[in-house]
């Protein structure tokens, strides 16, 4: 299994005419009992597994391309592909294949691809049917030819025997021997019969017939048939823009000449494809299927052959990163990179992850980090380009390798911090360049492709990080166009009249339109480290002065910032909004807009309706408590009606629960007063001395079992209790004293010390329960301030 000559990718197409490459492994042909016939087999080299068994049907169409690959299709939409790492192995294979279907390993397709309606007409085609029979390569046939190429387009067995035919005498390069002469001559009908003759030929679709037209000595006369188009008044210069304006440009000096030569024949083939030949018709999009392979698997080999190359790679980084390497220089080893990137997408997920390790040992990202930061515009929208790659294929990388930099005094060094300023510093008036960034920069902060990484502290890792290094810089100029005046430290805590700088500058506006939309994305999905950076930099009120723009788009950013931290419904924020009265700026907006019916209108309003319909108390009470005047006459919806009666019903559940406790305390405080009134009174003393007693000493027991284990356990609460409660009968004298400060103490049930008294004296075990309940309501934080009230 060792041996390389057996050596092969296997690949599918998928529905997008796309190859998928399906694994590496050894190919072998062994007769298959279960499938009764020669068949193919491919192991993979890592673990053995089978990657393709397929049978050698004698009539599948086996197609033999570049020397080094089999394709074949296995169904209508199933097609399968063979690269083989050496030539040897390839024509091993070959040959058996036209072995088992008894045909001449010379041809490059075993079968003619016969439709249904053909296969009627051509029953029995016999073997030694002869090849389309071809005129006389002369100049006075072109027009003949031309017909004839054109003729057989529409017949898939006529396209096969013209394609053999076209092989076997060499007729191509007795073609462009006669462009030659045409040319010389000027004789634009036989240019013009040239160009259909040519154009017909590529769409034979035939790979061997490409690798006679593409290489070296012909390519250029292919380009020049197609000059000569008859539906144009003058031949288009396609030859002169290959040889003169396309410029070939060795970054660094490449020594492997098939290299050279096949990085050459892929850019003049992807020109004929993308340049010179015109979109094919629904009807023709399949006839040059064999071009887009060629082109991709050209790219491939090409990709494979510079990454094996270590020292070439070395070079570029090691000149792109010195110091001393020239502008025109640097700017030429980026776009180098860059293409590079480019042809890398056509590489499977598993070779293309490779692709980018190496990259990455190679030191690419330290690369970006020095060429990002550089003033030359191409430089720089390349590197961009370059980064876009990576952080797209593996975020996880790029979030590995900024942890590990070593944390210097000035943060701007870091490479996210070079991202983040170019894309505060862009340019351009659309800012196209730093939306892209920015939509690099979310996928770096995007905790949902952190989940599925190996190491499970990446996110927490990550997210400390950028807070602590990064959130500063992303976060400069929204703070710094909403800075207050020199006045504003003088100010209460609770204003928000600052005088801001409101950008009036659209550029300005976009770029914190795009900050804004990060801190969004932020909130949504960092739930504990944005809310701490909102809560030390009062952020969300900087960001509300943005309210007062002129441009609407960021008014409405702003207000969408607010909105999500409320749609978190954290209590934590809601008391923070609260305590800076940060509804302010958003009342006053939807005031100053008037009855315009509009987005920002509109959006206002939903905010106020969110908090209605999920009945968020806080903000309720704070929002009807300090606006609702001014937003009473606000009647063509009736979301501030709602929130007044929200108000209302909590208002009267709070003052149910509030003549609850009063209650409570005047039936206490009858009770206590005829137990006075019974002790004062000389003739029953003695009864109710003994009846407290008998009562204390039955009680007492109970309480101690019931409360035996909270007692080791409890702080003040229960040894206020217990020293109360002495183990001898009171006299009724100490319990009068003490009932007298418990009954002046119970009109205030929130004091913990009072009610303990309280407890020591009127604690008997069918009360316990109902105590609790009263303990647990009198501190609950929503109900104290009520009662306070």
């Amino acid at each position: 299994m060792s041996d390389t000559r057996r050596r092969v990718k296997v690949y599918t197409l998928n529905e997008d005419r796309q190859w998928d490459d399906r694994g590496t492994g050894h190919v072998s042909s062994t007769f298959v009992e279960r499938l009764k016939g020669i068949s193919l087999l491919v192991r993979a080299e890592s673990d053995g597994s089978l990657l393709l068994e397929s049978k050698i049907s004698p009539n599948t169409a086996y197609q033999k391309q570049q020397d080094t690959l089999i394709v074949w299709s296995e169904a209508d939409n199933y097609d399968l592909a063979l690269s083989f790492q050496e030539k040897a192995g390839c024509d091993e294979i070959w040959e058996k294949i036209c072995q088992v279907q008894g045909k001449d390993p010379a041809v490059d397709i075993t079968q003619d691809p016969i439709d249904e309606s053909e296969e009627e007409r051509f029953e029995e085609i016999p073997e030694t049917s002869h090849l389309v029979e071809l005129p006389p390569c002369e100049l006075s046939r072109l027009e003949e030819i031309a017909d004839l190429v054109t003729s057989v387009l529409s017949s898939p067995i006529r396209r096969e025997k013209l394609a053999l035919a076209l092989m076997s005498e060499g007729y191509i390069k007795k073609l462009l021997g006669l462009f030659r002469v045409c040319e010389d001559l000027d004789n634009r009908e036989g240019l013009h019969h040239l160009y259909e003759i040519v154009r017909g030929v590529l769409f034979l679709n035939k790979a061997a017939l490409f690798e006679v037209m593409f290489s070296d000595d012909c390519i250029m006369d292919v380009v020049g048939c197609l000059e000569y188009d008859p539906a144009l008044v003058q031949p288009k210069r396609h030859r002169e823009f290959l040889t003169k304006t396309a410029k070939f440009k060795e970054v660094i000096p490449i020594t492997d000449s098939e290299l050279r030569q096949k990085i050459h024949q892929t850019y003049r083939v992807q020109y004929i494809q993308d340049i010179i030949l015109p979109t094919p018709s629904v009807f023709e999009e399949n006839f040059l299927s064999t071009l887009t392979s060629f082109i991709f698997f050209n790219k491939v080999e090409i990709v494979s052959m510079l990454q094996e190359d270590e020292k070439f790679l070395t070079e570029v980084f090691a000149q792109l990163t010195d110091e001393a390497t020239e502008d025109s220089k640097r700017r030429e080893l980026v776009n180098f990179v860059k293409e590079f990137c480019a042809f890398s997408q056509t590489l499977q997920p598993q070779n293309r992850d490779a692709f980018f390790k190496t990259l990455a040992n190679l030191g690419i990202l330290p690369a970006l980090e020095i060429v990002m930061g550089m003033d030359d515009l191409q430089v720089r929208a390349a590197a961009t380009d370059i980064f876009s790659y990576l952080v797209e294929f593996n975020p996880s990388m790029v979030r590995e390798f900024v942890m590990q930099e070593p944390q210097q005094t000035d943060d701007d060094v870091l490479l996210i911090n070079v991202v983040i300023k170019q894309m505060i510093c862009d340019s351009d008036p659309e800012l196209g360049g730093a939306v892209q960034l920015m939509g690099l920069l979310r996928t770096l902060i995007d905790p949902e492709n952190m989940l599925a990484s190996t190491n499970k502290t990446e996110k927490t890792e990550f997210l400390s990080f950028f807070y602590k290094y990064c959130m500063h810089v992303l976060t400069a100029p929204l703070l710094a166009n909403t800075a207050h005046d020199k006045n504003s430290k003088d100010m209460q805590e609770g204003s928000t009249k600052i005088n801001p700088v409101c950008p009036d500058n659209f550029q300005t506006a976009q770029l914190l339109a795009l900050i804004l939309e990060l801190l969004t994305f932020c909130v949504e999905h960092h739930t504990y480290h944005i809310k701490t950076y909102i809560m030390n930099k009062d952020l969300l009120r900087r960001v509300l002065v943005l309210m007062n723009s002129k441009h609407t788009f960021l008014a409405l950013c702003a207000l969408r910032f607010m909105r999500r931290i409320i749609g978190l419904k954290d209590e934590y924020y809601n008391r923070y909004i609260i305590k800076g009265n940060l509804f302010e700026p958003v009342i006053n907006a939807l005031l100053d807009n008037g009855t315009r019916y509009n987005l920002l209108n509109s959006a206002i309003i939903e905010l106020f309706e969110f908090i209605k319909v999920e009945d968020i108390k806080s903000l309720i009470a704070h929002i009807v408590d300090n606006f609702y005047q001014a937003l009473e006459s606000i009647e063509y919806v009736q979301t501030f009606k709602g929130l007044k009666g929200r108000y209302e019903q909590e208002k009267d559940r709070q003052s149910q629960r509030l003549n609850r406790y009063r209650r409570d305390a005047r039936s206490l405080d009858e009770d206590e007063e005829l137990w006075f009134n019974d002790d004062d009174d000389d003739d029953d003393g003695e009864a109710v001395e003994k009846r407290m007693e008998d009562d204390f000493s039955d009680s007492y027991g109970k309480y101690m079992e019931a409360k035996k284990g909270a007692a080791n356990g409890a702080n003040g609460a229960n040894n206020g209790k217990a020293a109360v409660i002495p183990p001898a009968s009171p006299p009724v004298t100490s319990n009068n004293n003490n009932s007298t400060s418990s009954v002046k103490t119970v009109a205030l049930p929130a004091s913990p010390v009072m009610k303990t008294a309280l407890v020591g004296l009127v604690d008997y075990p069918d009360d316990e329960d109902e105590e609790e309940e009263d303990e647990e309501e009198e501190q609950s934080p929503r109900k104290r301030p009520r009662i306070s009230s």
